[in-house]
């Protein structure tokens, strides 16, 4: 499965060789592998005869360790047959103050890695429209995937795949149930408003710390994502600081509480949009063969 000769991708050259990191490596191909399966992100490949294009995803490059260790995991399913799409690595330079314009088109150079280097200065249109003291980040975030839409048509894409892991997911669930007031996260894969390009997640199994121990380990040049001088105090950063004390008083809590996202029974929460709460009707048994007794049930 690894570097069993010598033409191995160039992004893989350098791979430590100690047995935690192929562990680790093998983890994170896995896991992504297993995520793509799940939510059908790849259709069966076409045959030659066919005719039908072969699929192209637009991968989103910040230059954080997030999205080098996506490029870096899709290349090497890519690289081994697994993946039958092309990639094609795309960076959304928006104009923040001190952002290092040079290193992701160098790094993608040398990596012999398809890409497309955009710069929109949407930084100056957040700065505008955003009262001081209040965080960017919805904003950013909403011209940003707008523009990495647009790309993704111009460049015949039929998806794009971000780098947001089992963490954020779990962050943003936790976000919408203290803010929102809703039961909702990023779904490992949607379909845009418009209706014409999926959005992918492959990293949704992975774990941050996982991301993290790969990109250090494979010395990518890690750009912060701290340059808009936003991010003290967010909300997400408040929920990452609870589910840190729950898991370092309960190892692994964060994981039985991803499965749960997994797991969930419309009949055992109150939404009657998902459940039809109205149309039940006895039938002289207890029901529990189809509804099994929860946690916390009571009579």
């Amino acid at each position: 499965m690894l570097d069993d000769s010598d033409e191995i991708h160039p992004l893989f050259q350098g791979a430590p060789t100690t047995t935690e990191f192929k562990k680790l490596r093998k983890r994170l191909v896995r896991e992504t592998r297993s995520a793509i399966e799940t939510y059908g992100m790849v259709d069966e490949p076409a045959s030659a005869e066919s005719g039908a294009p072969r699929p192209r995803w637009l991968v989103c490059l910040s230059g954080g360790k997030d999205s080098y260790t996506l490029l870096a995991v899709l290349h090497e399913l890519q690289w081994r047959g697994l993946l039958p799409v092309d990639l094609l690595a795309c960076n959304l330079d928006q104009g923040q103050p001190g952002f290092p314009a040079t290193v992701l088109p160098e790094f993608l150079e040398k990596m012999g890695v398809p890409h497309r280097i955009e710069y929109r200065d949407t930084y100056s249109v957040v700065k505008e429209k955003v009262p001081a003291g209040r965080t960017y980040c919805a904003l950013c975030s909403r011209l940003r995937r707008g523009n990495l839409y647009r790309i993704a048509r111009e460049e015949g894409c039929s998806a794009v795949v971000l780098g947001h892991h089992r963490d954020d997911i779990l962050e943003t669930f936790f976000m919408n149930l203290f803010h929102g007031g809703r039961l909702a996260t990023m779904p490992p894969k949607l379909v845009n408003e418009e209706g014409d390009l999926f959005l992918y997640r492959p990293l949704a199994f992975v774990a941050e710390a996982d991301c993290d121990r790969f990109a250090r380990a494979m010395n990518y040049p890690i750009i912060p994502c701290d340059l808009c001088g936003s991010q003290d105090g967010l909300q997400r950063q408040q929920v990452k600081q609870l589910l840190d004390g729950w898991e370092a008083r309960s190892p692994g809590r964060r994981q039985v509480m991803f499965r749960a996202l997994m797991n969930a029974r419309a009949s055992h929460l109150l939404d009657p949009e998902l459940f039809d709460f109205t149309g039940l009707a006895l039938n002289g048994r207890t029901g529990f063969e189809e509804n099994p007794p929860q946690l916390g049930d009571r009579d």
